[in-house]
């Protein structure tokens, strides 16, 4: 009799904890960064769509909104939000904690086509040539070392698409950010004259998530998913 009871109770326990997620939406602040994740996408973003597709296994409705970089930021501090995505591990700030990869992108140098561009290292880069980046980003060590070494040959842009048009028109020889967005813009923006010259390094992408009591349960829960994927 002992042992049945204690089956019942541990099988109420589940039924419970799946019914408690079943019912439960995650919000998240994120950017528009195609096509990774897009307001206009049809399904939001490519990363967007995998951690939709992870949460709905739980039962666990997602809903995006988009917002520029570093307002998605701010905002995910509150409670209205349980934090932002999608981010590189350099952009997970004090108060908020990363989760393991959902997604990966490439942080890699590209150059307006038929220009000749050549060095031996990131540094030597920044050394001979001026380099646009996105100034909200939170660029990998190695190229946020040299953006403080060289200020003068470090070219902000206030987005992609801006980094884009620098590049393409001559602003710039250079530009350091994900290859596959910068293509993808490209295109969309009929822009022809750009190409990849080197992948630097992959990045993963993770969910920024707020470090507070309210968001143990989600840390916990979305660590355990993205470990048995």
């Amino acid at each position: 009799m002992f042992k049945k009871l204690a089956f019942a109770a541990v099988s109420v326990m589940m039924i419970f904890t799946v019914n408690s997620y079943a019912e439960e939406t995650w919000k998240i602040a994120s950017l528009n960064w195609e096509p990774y994740s897009g307001a206009d996408l049809t399904t939001q973003g490519n990363s967007v769509q995998k951690l939709r597709e992870l949460l709905r296994k739980e039962g666990i409705r997602l809903i995006v909104d988009f917002y520029p970089w570093k307002r998605a930021q701010t905002l995910a501090k509150t409670k209205e939000y349980v934090g932002y995505f999608p981010a590189w591990p350099e952009e997970v700030y004090e108060g908020f904690t990363a989760s393991p990869a959902v997604d990966w992108s490439e942080v890699g140098i590209l150059k307006k086509s038929g220009s000749s561009v050549s060095f031996e290292s990131i540094d030597d880069l920044f050394r001979k040539y001026k380099v646009g980046v996105v100034k909200t980003y939170a660029y990998p060590k190695t190229i946020a070392d040299a953006m403080k070494k060289y200020p003068d040959h470090t070219d902000g842009a206030r987005d992609e698409v801006s980094l884009l048009k620098k590049l393409s028109k001559g602003r710039h020889p250079v530009a350091i950010t994900d290859p596959t967005v910068m293509m993808y813009l490209a295109e969309k923006n009929g822009i022809d004259n750009v190409e990849t010259l080197k992948v630097v390094m992959k990045k993963e992408l993770v969910v920024a998530l707020r470090d507070d009591e309210d968001n143990r349960d989600r840390i916990n829960l979305l660590k355990k998913l993205l470990k048995d994927m």
